[in-house]
């Protein structure tokens, strides 16, 4: 195969997924926000937010100040949060009453990819305290000015260190603030302000709970801490003002679990308390020797059931904080003003339930006018359409129901017509969906087909068939691609738009172009087997649902040496002993939990067994060299590359020590020593440069150089490993020698389409090719190395600190294929194509199944799910820079004798077969 069709090949599948990765984030993670709304108008208030307080513990005897408050002065309940249960979520829903900004995941929900309104924008003022991570997102889209933040240092949020002291500085600083304005007169006259708001972010309950646990001592004095804290604050405020102005609100941004976690939609992480009291809040309302209304099993053990307790949704919270300190609800909150912690007649419940809705069928009217403007055709949405009643009319006979008197029913209305209003901004949020998962999804398939098609040209026809292309057919696809491109010229779309139409005409119009090749080839394929592959990959899909499938391939690929007879296991005894035990060992790991504590003995284990790869590898190291014969002669010794693997080998024992060392150090609570730190960057760093130093005098062998990829990667997999993950790169590697003897000759089918070319196409035949044809036992090769693939996902974690480690898997992978193909002497990159092009089948499951509501484990693993596919295009370059130089050793022979083809061939074969049959061959 010439060069430059493969670089071709490559370029493209680079861009085009490169391309594609951002159409998740133009459907699914689309800003809800809106500016522009005109705000309909709906005296001081105090926020505590204890960041990652659970319901129960908060609400159990643990607070007695704050218990005092529920039973004589105010009212309290249960706020519900929505996933994903994380801190920046659930302040924007507390104080700008807006569910999280989807599209903020492609900040990581640390910065506003759009500023939104917020309680704090509205008020006159807002003064904050706390941590660098949560109050810089509502001061960056306020009004400047209008929001002071004071912040500690993000190296005082040190996990091994006392917590408690993140809640006391905040504690302190009011003190100081309100000892200040009794100092300066310009700060005490703007404290004198109405419509001011105050704001305690306590981020050290947090930090505990993940440190220790919520069931823990340390938790619960926390708590202790806090109750302490908002008695003082609280009689702070009452010295300063002495006007019994102020309205208190104590909640949580989300709860925790059992194990120190949030971010999923358990209900310990989305119950948080709600304790409301001071000016404008209603009273309890007792019921004395019965158990009030509102309370459940979970409130047992509260000691309140004698008091009512009101749940409301956490972004209510926000519509209610409005209400009460007197100002204008924000612009996309979608809160519901929870009547019932009102301190007001129902004549005023009603009108602020009506001044509520009307803030949401703004954010319609201004959604659906932008969206108006950019469609040819706009579909309504029907609940408002023309077979039902306008806002406008239906917000006008609750106001005839207020004028009335009937004030029940008035609220009633407005509950009814929120709930159609906040369906309305999701269907405008959803409106292209259809139409751009329809062009996403013609676009995969396209490339699929494409993918394939080249395949078959370059690797099994070797280019002897030309592309066919007619005037017409090059007209049709050029006005295909023409119609969409005005179309998104009139909707103002993204530029985004253009390339997602762009590659679908282009990727069928070159199908189109090789038909006569493709019709020639499909006459010959057999459909049992394309069946079965097609399951095959099927199940893998179902493997990220249901992780038991991927266990159940390896079990049955683990006895697949036993399917060659007594004489293949006598002769290759020991190999399929190890090959069972791998596969049986690998097929654990699938079905443990996915969430787990750290465990530093299986740590220690995982980078032993590195160790002592390493030390047999230079023990055996002549064995291991001769292709695992006892009958070779022995090389000349490369003293210096064997210096160089005891290097690494000591790396990886020191990043053993440290890693130990360091979370023994931080269980004891004694903190992360410095030394370490030092010790363990210098180790990462060495350990990734080790590989440069082979150059000096190199060891082109394929087994060294596998295993110096290996040893590069143990110290980063250790350092970043949490309990079993450094147990698996072990297990990872494809066989090096499993299989039947026998010819490796072109399959039968694939040649004979091949000849049928040959004869017909004699006018258009280029010269032969070197190398041999793929066959479709090579395609099952792919497919083999495909299942490791998604294995080596499963070995990894979310998150930017773990990008590094999630690559390791897959690099040890694509290294093993990269070679194999050189083994199987088929043309460089044959199997990388055939893997990208079978590839987005699931790439195209992935992206139907992307999330944009839940938690950030379950957005965030469906983004990578999708991501990893797209990942996969880039695999070939990273393989080809690993064995660069490397040296197959019988090349020749292995393509006579079918070594490894036949081997690898024949299990992947055995295991779909099984899949499909049931074990029959």
């Amino acid at each position: 195969m010439a060069a430059f069709p493969r670089f071709r090949f490559l370029a493209i599948a680079v861009i085009f997924h490169f391309a594609y990765i951002f159409s998740i984030f133009d459907i699914y993670f689309v800003s809800p926000i809106e500016t522009g709304n005109a705000l309909v108008q709906s005296d001081r208030l105090v926020l505590f937010v204890g960041d990652g307080l659970r319901a129960d513990k908060a609400l159990q005897p643990l607070a007695p100040y704050l218990r005092s408050k529920i039973l004589e002065q105010g009212t309290f309940g249960v706020s519900h949060t929505r996933v994903p249960t994380e801190s920046r979520p659930g302040h924007v829903a507390l104080i700008a009453g807006l569910y999280e900004d989807v599209s903020a995941v492609t900040t990581g929900w640390k910065l506003n990819p759009v500023n939104f309104d917020s309680l704090f924008n509205r008020s006159r003022h807002t003064w904050s305290w706390g941590s660098p991570d949560i109050l810089p997102m509502f001061e960056q889209g306020a009004v400047p000015g209008r929001v002071d933040a004071y912040t500690y240092g993000h190296e005082f949020e040190d996990f091994s260190s006392d917590a408690t002291q993140l809640d006391l500085w905040v504690f302190d600083h009011v003190k100081d603030f309100f000892a200040e304005a009794r100092r300066n007169k310009a700060l005490a006259e703007a404290l004198r302000q109405d419509k001011i708001v105050f704001f305690l972010h306590l981020l050290g309950l947090d930090t505990t709970g993940h440190s220790y646990r919520p069931y823990s001592k340390e938790y619960l004095n926390n708590i202790k801490i806090v109750d302490q804290g908002v008695k003082e604050v609280a009689e702070l405020f009452r010295d300063f003002y002495r006007d019994d102005r102020t309205a208190f609100v104590f909640t949580a941004d989300h709860g925790m679990s059992d194990w120190g976690s949030h971010g999923d939609g358990h209900p310990d992480n989305t119950r948080t308390p709600l304790i409301v009291w001071g000016s404008g809040v209603a009273k309890p309302q007792l019921y004395p020797g019965e158990v009030a209304p509102g309370h459940d099993e979970y409130s047992a053990d509260w000691n309140l059931d004698h008091v009512r307790r009101h749940d409301v949704a956490q972004a209510d919270v926000a519509a209610l904080m409005s209400y009460l300190v007197g100002v204008e609800f924000p612009a996309n909150s979608v809160g519901e003003l929870p009547l019932s912690y009102l301190a007001a007649d129902i004549k005023e419940k009603a009108e602020a339930s009506l001044v509520n809705v009307q803030g949401i069928l703004e954010q319609y009217r201004v959604k659906e006018e932008k969206k108006k403007a950019t469609e040819l055709k706009y579909r309504p949405y029907q609940p408002f359409g023309d077979n039902g009643l306008s806002p406008e009319r239906r917000v006008a006979d609750i106001r005839q129901l207020i004028d009335a008197g009937r004030y029940e029913e008035a609220i009633e209305e407005s509950a009814a017509l929120m709930k159609v209003g906040l369906g309305g901004l999701r269907y405008l949020q959803t409106y292209d969906w259809l139409f751009l998962r329809a062009l996403i999804t013609i676009g995969y398939l396209g490339w699929i087909a494409y993918a394939l098609t080249m395949v078959v040209d370059l690797h099994v026809l070797h280019s002897r068939v030309r592309p066919s292309r007619t005037l017409s057919k090059g007209l049709f696809f050029t006005s295909v691609l023409v119609a969409l491109y005005a179309s998104f010229t009139i909707s103002k779309s993204p530029l985004t738009y253009y390339a997602y139409a762009f590659f679908p005409v282009f990727f069928w119009e070159e199908v189109y172009a090789r038909r006569e090749s493709r019709k020639e080839l499909l006459g010959h394929i057999n459909s049992g087997g394309s069946v079965a592959s097609a399951l095959y990959v099927g199940s893998l899909a179902l493997g990220y649902i249901h992780r038991e499938i991927l266990t159940i391939l390896f079990v049955l690929g683990s006895f697949w040496p036993f399917t060659h007879g007594l004489s293949f296991l006598k002769k290759h005894g020991a190999l399929s002993a190890t090959w069972f035990l791998s596969c049986i060992a690998m097929s654990t790991f699938t079905l443990l939990p996915a969430m787990k504590a750290e465990n530093v003995h299986l740590i220690t284990i995982g980078g032993v067994l590195m160790v002592v790869i390493g030390l047999l590898y230079l023990i055996f190291e002549d064995f291991v060299l001769a292709d695992f014969s006892w009958n070779a002669k022995p090389t000349s010794r490369n003293h210096l590359s064997r210096s160089l693997v005891g290097i690494q080998v000591g790396l990886t024992v020191l990043s053993i020590i440290i890693t130990r060392s360091s979370a023994l150090s931080l269980q004891a609570k004694q903190g992360l020593p410095r030394g370490n730190q030092i010790i363990g960057w210098v180790t990462l760093v060495a350990s990734l440069l080790m590989p440069l130093a082979y150059r000096l005098q190199p060891n082109n062998h394929y087994m060294h150089r596998i295993l110096v990829i290996f040893l590069t990667c143990a110290p980063t997999f250790v350092i970043l490993t949490i309990l079993r993950r450094s147990l698996l790169p072990r297990l990872l590697r494809p066989p090096r020698q499993l299989g039947s003897p026998g010819t490796r000759s072109p399959d039968v089918l694939l040649q004979g389409a091949t000849d049928h070319h040959h004869q017909e196409t004699n006018h258009r035949i280029s010269p032969p090719s070197p190398l041999p044809p793929l066959t479709l036992h090579d395609a099952r090769v792919a497919l083999f190395f495909f299942i490791l693939l998604q294995s080596a996902f499963f070995s990894t974690g979310n998150g930017a600190m773990l990008i590094l480690k999630l690559m390791i898997p897959f690099a040890l992978i694509s290294a093993n294929l990269g070679i194999l193909n050189k083994r199987l002497g088929v043309a460089p990159s044959a199997l990388f194509m055939v893997v990208m092009g079978i590839s987005d089948i699931l790439t195209l499951y992935f992206f139907w199944v992307v999330k944009d509501e839940g938690s950030w484990l379950e957005i965030g693993s469906t983004i990578s799910h999708f991501l990893l596919r797209a990942y996969c295009a880039a695999l070939e370059p990273v393989s080809a820079a690993f064995i660069a130089g490397v040296e197959v050793g019988e090349e020749g022979e292995l393509k006579e004798e079918g070594k490894v083809a036949e081997k690898v061939v024949e299990k992947v074969n055995e295991v779909v077969e099984g899949l499909v049959g049931g074990g029959d061959s």
